[in-house]
């Protein structure tokens, strides 16, 4: 349980820029699987940023905790595409 919290803090920076993200898809493509494609994408943008940037320093606080990057990560992406789901579905209930 400690490992998904110490995940949730990391993703929680993520949280605006993915709502956001939402809803643009949402009102241009409300279908799942465009959706999580895109998602995929911008998951491995952000390890991309994350890792040739200076916030590379972040990563070395979970390695040392015992999370990979790259269960970082995926982890964030199933919390994301949960949430994602989560909201294209209410959202087609009001369209």
């Amino acid at each position: 349980m400690q490992r998904f919290l110490t995940i949730l803090a990391f993703y929680k920076p993520f949280v605006v820029w993915s709502f956001a993200i939402n809803v643009l898809l949402g009102f241009f493509n409300p279908h799942l699987m465009p959706v999580i494609v895109t998602k995929l994408f911008l998951t491995v943008f952000a390890w991309y940023y994350v890792n040739e940037t200076n916030a590379k320093r972040k990563l070395t606080f979970y390695k040392n905790l015992g999370i990979s990057p790259l269960t970082l990560f995926s982890s964030l992406f199933l919390v994301d595409i949960t949430l994602t789901i989560g909201f294209l579905t209410v959202f087609k209930e009001f369209t």
